[in-house]
């Protein structure tokens, strides 16, 4: 073994990688400043409640951002994106345990009634299985288990998919009224699988029509959930919130961000030749970008 299958800001022929390092050192920062407000007494009257759910936010965000590291390297020819794929997925999975780690800390340790709101409540049995599917793709992402597993570990790894629209159901049930957020990564979601779907169909994934055609439907399908999460879940009139997305007086709806997000990257796609990326090589039913994935 090289030492660079050790060091993370190393590539594989051991040179060092101002990319990884970078994204290394950045995945650290959301858990430093964290530790810091603890620290300080920053996080409210109820810290730890706060922590945990600062650190399963950061988790989802993590994982779907790994998820995009693919599509982005595709889109822009910036092959190199495909180096810290690994380093954010693992990053997701280690928000996540520290996530279930401050839980039983809140619960005192007490590992039966742990186990028994993660089987009584339904939105802890979703996290659970989604932070169990997320370990066993983790300890199967080393180089060793990938050549062991073969083909076997693209279809495992598919399943970072299901995992994710997990992680988001459980984001939407555990912040109830105020799903702004949860709204956000569940357009980011749909978004990534839009992608996907179109690159399956043998669509030009890496045309700027394309990608702007993603950030509409996208778009619409955002305000989509979060109409069916208010009409479903809560008391509250859904089409107040609908409608909601026509005004921009109090705040800026999650759909628009969502439409505003893929259009950048649509933009990125059309912008490529003059930023120095590689044109893309068509695809069909290409191999998913896990969280873990080499």
């Amino acid at each position: 073994m090289t030492i660079a299958r050790f060091l993370p800001w190393l590539d594989r022929s051991g040179t060092f990688s101002p990319l990884k390092a970078a994204v290394f050192a950045l995945l650290f920062v959301p858990g430093l400043v964290l530790a810091w407000r603890l620290a300080t007494n920053a996080l409210g009257p109820r810290p730890v409640t706060e922590a945990i759910h600062e650190t399963g936010d950061w988790a989802i965000r993590w994982l779907l951002v790994s998820l995009a590291v693919t599509p982005l390297r595709r889109i822009t020819g910036w092959n190199r994106l495909i180096l810290v794929r690994r380093m954010v997925g693992l990053a997701a999975l280690g928000y996540a345990l520290v996530h279930f780690l401050l839980y039983t800390v809140d619960l005192d340790f007490a590992l039966g009634k742990v186990a028994s709101e993660i089987a009584l409540r339904f939105y802890l049995t979703i996290g659970f299985v989604a932070l169990s599917g997320l370990a066993i793709l983790g300890v199967t992402s080393t180089d060793a288990m990938i050549r062991r597993l073969g083909r076997k570990w693209n279809s495992l790894h598919r399943v970072v998919y299901l995992l994710a629209v997990l992680g988001v159901v459980h984001f939407f049930i555990q912040s109830k009224a105020d799903v702004y957020e949860p709204t956000l990564m569940a357009g980011a979601l749909l978004a990534l699988l839009l992608y996907r779907l179109a690159n399956a169909r043998g669509f030009d994934i890496a045309s700027p029509l394309v990608l702007a055609a993603i950030a509409v439907l996208a778009a619409l399908l955002t305000a989509g959930a979060e109409y069916l999460w208010y009409a479903v879940a809560t008391g509250i009139p859904p089409m107040r919130v609908l409608l909601a997305n026509l005004q921009f007086s109090f705040s800026i709806r999650p759909a628009w961000w969502v439409l505003a997000g893929c259009m950048g990257v649509a933009l990125l796609a059309l912008l490529r030749p003059f930023l120095g990326g590689r044109p893309p090589s068509r695809t069909r039913g290409s191999r998913v970008a896990a969280p873990a994935g080499r």
